[in-house]
């Protein structure tokens, strides 16, 4: 599990706040994970908790995109709706299993992101409505990090992460960014979290100060 007993993910600020009941009623019954808190309240910690239950085969690709979008849109009034495209493209949960077979596994590499980026991106493989890179490294990130490890670990890219990151990081600043810039980035905020002895997504994490 990639964090428990109710601790706070160094750097986590805030959880975000989500209406739940609204949420619950805009979505299939079936892809709603029932270990979300039901107080409203999400931290990364809750959703860390579901794609672990994800990888262990006791809960659906449906449930673990609902959990991270939950997450991802909080309080934004669109946020069901959009999440509920996105599940009805892909009704069985196949698309978002085949795109996250390579970050499933107990030591995902480069290679595998790689993989995994490149497959939600693909309209032939995984790519979903509503789902570009801002939020499928969200998910990517919920599923393949690996705490505790080190190294090049998969980390959210969006719009506020990249509108902060130097150009070093090898990231341009928009909305939409190739699986090699992505590599770029998570190889950087890796040396940036070995050299400050710290975690890869407390870097990410720093960018939204």
């Amino acid at each position: 599990m990639q964090a428990t007993g109710g601790v706070v993910l160094p750097g986590e600020r805030a959880p975000v706040r989500v209406n739940m009941d609204r949420w619950r009623a805009g979505l299939p019954p079936e892809a709603w994970p029932d270990t979300l808190p039901a107080g409203g309240e999400l931290w990364r910690r809750d959703v860390f908790v579901v794609a672990d239950t994800y990888r262990a085969g006791s809960a659906s690709p449906r449930q673990l995109l609902t959990a991270v979008l939950a997450w991802a849109y909080g309080p934004l009034g669109y946020g069901p709706w959009r999440a509920a495209r996105s599940l009805d493209a892909d009704p069985g949960g196949k698309r978002l299993a085949y795109a996250l077979e390579e970050v499933s596994t107990p030591a995902p590499d480069q290679e595998a992101l790689c993989t995994a980026y490149r497959r939600f991106s693909d309209p032939d493989h995984a790519r979903l409505p509503w789902l570009g890179p801002g939020l499928f490294t969200k998910v990517l990130y919920f599923v393949g990090y690996r705490r505790g490890v080190g190294g090049v670990q998969p980390l959210i890219l969006d719009r506020i992460v990249a509108s902060q990151l130097p150009a070093e990081a090898g990231v341009g600043r928009r909305n939409g960014w190739s699986s090699e810039e992505w590599l770029a980035y998570l190889r950087w905020a890796a040396e940036q979290a070995r050299v400050g002895g710290v975690e890869p997504d407390t870097v990410e994490m720093a960018g939204r100060a």
